[in-house]
């Protein structure tokens, strides 16, 4: 939101019942997504609540054939020069432009704007691109997990696995979301890794060794380590 807003104001805007508009805030609120705050009204009656944003965040979803990603990230905090080392170097000259800074004027606020929306657009393309080529690679390696692995449980194992390859399985959530006892997924996790060594060391030319009781995951043999 550019500015607070009364849950009324919100209703008309959004077209829905100024009941579910309540209804949502309230979970934003406990969230700590927004805040509210009781001010006078203008018509001299009871106060009346206003709502703010307190959070700066994207939410991003990618949805087709072999893909499905869904991410909530939070935007750097601090002011421009601060984000200047995060930024692509078409963007750095304005950072330097407005730091220190407290106003600009609607006319060269146009221009920044515009400058910004370009390097935005130029940088989603590249992301959309990125996207379409990872899913080309799911597609290709679906068959792959198909075949190799003939049970659910250790093809959606392969799968969220392949979400994030360098980063270990949060054994506890992957077990709930598929209502696993921790002893069953344990063992379906030793079985997928030791396939997958397996054949890490078949299609790489290379012989893996790791005694019986090595808690050596498969990913390991990757190398490096995900940020």
């Amino acid at each position: 939101m550019r500015e607070p807003h009364y849950p009324l104001q919100l209703s008309q805007h959004l077209e829905v019942s100024q009941q579910a508009v309540m209804k949502h805030l309230k979970v934003l609120e406990d969230a700590g997504f927004v805040e509210s705050k009781k001010v006078k009204s203008d018509k001299g009656g009871p106060p009346k609540k206003i709502y703010s944003v307190q959070q700066s965040f994207s939410i991003r979803l990618d949805l087709g054939p072999d893909l499905f990603r869904a991410e909530h990230r939070v935007l750097p905090a601090g002011g421009p020069v601060r984000l200047s080392s995060k930024l692509p170097t078409t963007a750095i000259p304005i950072a330097e432009r407005i730091g220190g800074r407290r106003r600009v004027s609607v006319p060269e606020a146009m221009d920044l704007v515009s400058q910004l929306n370009e390097t935005l657009e130029r940088l989603d393309a590249q992301r959309d691109a990125l996207i379409a080529l990872h899913q080309q690679v799911m597609s290709r390696v679906s068959s792959a997990v198909d075949e190799n692995f003939p049970e659910y449980e250790e093809r959606n194992l392969v799968h969220t696995i392949l979400e994030r390859p360098r980063r270990p399985v949060d054994l506890d959530a992957w077990s709930q979301n598929l209502r696993l006892e921790i002893p069953d997924a344990e063992a379906i996790i030793d079985e997928v890794r030791e396939r997958m060594l397996y054949q890490i060391a078949d299609t790489g030319g290379r012989v893996i060794v790791a005694g019986k009781p090595s808690d050596l995951p498969w990913w390991a043999a990757l190398g490096g380590s995900e940020d």
